[in-house]
């Protein structure tokens, strides 16, 4: 199944300054936050609408390289874990071993399942992403936009309302209480919240 690509803002004060792959908002940040007159710049995580710090030491080719680094790029970590090579045996599925508490009737319904107790699980969770796949989409945008908000207008008039209008899914009303916002953080927070339509925002 295909995935969508991440995708990161850069604001540079009250206004976007680019869109995209960590890789190429990390660049325009480093040479942004080098020219004398650059206000302060904050880079964020779309699914998230969290911001995030980099390091931006050094050349574009300096902050490219550590950003191929899993530990500075998670993206890139779940990558290179699929395409490591692996011996015999059963191809890699790409699975982390985490713990589960359940209650011995759980054990004994899994244990039960063709497959076994994993095979039933994850039959189980992707049943429920199907299930209730939209609803969770929606909740996560909700979410990122407003950590987003939190982050760069809690101080601006209308902001509580508008919280209150996100979470209640009245989209006019959110965009009533965001009317004097600047022109970028009011665009973005409404994207954020209810998918971007225009060129502003690039897929």
């Amino acid at each position: 199944m295909e995935t969508t690509r991440p995708q990161f803002t850069a604001f540079t004060g009250q206004q976007r300054l680019v869109t995209g792959p960590l890789a190429d908002v990390a660049v325009a940040v480093m040479k942004a936050s080098r020219t004398a007159a650059s206000a302060p710049i904050v880079i964020f995580d779309d699914a998230t609408g969290r911001p995030i710090d980099l390091d931006l030491r050094g050349t574009e080719r300096d902050i490219v390289a550590r950003l191929s680094q899993p530990d500075s790029n998670p993206q890139a970590a779940d990558d290179q874990a699929a395409a490591e090579p692996r011996g015999r045996g059963r191809p890699k599925l790409g699975v982390v071993a985490r713990e589960v508490t359940l209650l011995p009737r759980h054990w004994q319904w899994l244990a039960a399942q063709p497959g076994g107790a994993s095979v039933a699980l994850r039959k189980l969770v992707d049943e429920a992403r199907r299930a209730c796949g939209e609803k969770d989409r929606e909740r996560a945008a909700r979410d990122a936009a407003y950590n987003f908000m939190s982050a760069m207008a809690g101080n601006l008039p209308g902001f509580e309302e508008g919280a209150r209008a996100l979470f209640a899914g009245d989209r006019p009303r959110f965009e009533r209480q965001l009317a004097s916002w600047p022109e970028d953080i009011r665009a973005y927070a409404i994207g954020t919240a209810f998918g971007f339509t225009d060129a502003r925002h690039p897929d």
